[in-house]
């Protein structure tokens, strides 16, 4: 059973229609969250194998168990930073795969759940996805970074067009009171933009971009994709297919350039990304913005 509370998967159809799961088939997922996607595969056809990858420990040890239960060893569950896939193939000694899936969406359990990643709740300014992984915070951040910094990762990771005159207030408020706390760093933003009109004007929250922005930053969250995909490159088969599932604009660019890049090694499938149908938009909202690229490994 998918467990939804941690990740409702999207794009299942479309993720299984691409990798075509078939009798002996061998396939990577390095974004393992609640297990959707790797159970569907598991599911689509009953001798076919998957390797799973996750990098938060509470995703494994609250959805690996049950994918293990019901399909025994055609599932294998590993820890790891699909960054680092390079390095974890070798040591695994994974050999070739005929499908990799990622999926760059923060799940659900990580924003409720998570210290610091929803502005609708007051937690620590913390935003790691895995402490293991990563030492700084976006307290920290927010704390050191100059203020040419803090609106350059405002503009770059958030595309928020009001970056200099948020960092400029945030600095002036450091100043007074340590800023640890997302309540905190949500009033800061609140006094620039009021939520009504801001909202009405551009449809988000004013504190949506900032966050986005600084998850990213504390994650390395565009870096860690791009080192996947060219660790994807040596692990696909000839053949094999490599599909992404990318949520706003930055990870998409990202995967239609790479695509784009070493199109004397992949095959674009999807000259266009692949998009929600409409009666999985209105079952889950996540789907509404999820883009998926697949593309095959030339032979």
């Amino acid at each position: 059973m998918i467990n939804e509370i941690y990740h409702k998967p999207v794009l299942i159809r479309e993720v299984i229609a691409a990798l075509d799961p078939q009798p002996g088939k061998n396939f990577l997922d390095v974004t393992f969250g609640g297990g959707g996607h790797t159970r569907a595969l598991l599911a689509g056809n009953p001798e076919c194998h998957v390797t799973s990858l996750d990098w938060d420990t509470k995703a494994i040890d609250m959805n690996a168990p049950a994918i293990q239960e019901e399909f025994g060893d055609r599932f294998r569950m590993l820890w790891g930073n699909f960054s680092t896939l390079y390095k974890i193939a070798k040591k695994e000694k994974l050999g070739l795969f005929d499908g990799i899936l990622a999926d760059f969406g923060t799940s659900q359990f990580q924003i409720h759940q998570r210290p610091g990643f929803s502005f609708m709740q007051d937690t620590p300014l913390d935003m790691r996805m895995s402490p293991a992984h990563q030492a700084i915070t976006a307290e920290h951040i927010l704390a050191n970074f100059s203020e040419k910094d803090l609106a350059d990762i405002f503009f770059k990771y958030g595309e928020e067009r009001a970056s200099r005159a948020i960092a400029k207030t945030i600095v002036a408020e450091r100043l007074k009171k340590p800023i640890t706390t997302t309540r905190h760093l949500v009033e800061i933003i609140e006094r620039l933009f009021p939520v009504h009109a801001y909202k009405a004007q551009r449809g988000i929250h004013p504190a949506t971009k900032v966050f986005q922005a600084l998850r990213i930053t504390v994650n390395d969250e565009l870096n860690n994709i791009t080192s996947f995909l060219s660790a994807a490159l040596h692990a696909l088969k000839p053949g094999g297919k490599l599909a992404c599932i990318s949520f706003h604009s930055l990870e998409d660019r990202i995967v239609k350039q790479f695509f784009q890049e070493h199109s004397d090694k992949l095959e674009i499938l999807t000259p266009k990304p692949l998009v929600a149908q409409d009666d999985e938009k209105a079952m889950n909202s996540s789907s509404r913005s999820a883009k998926l690229r697949v593309a095959a490994f030339r032979a």
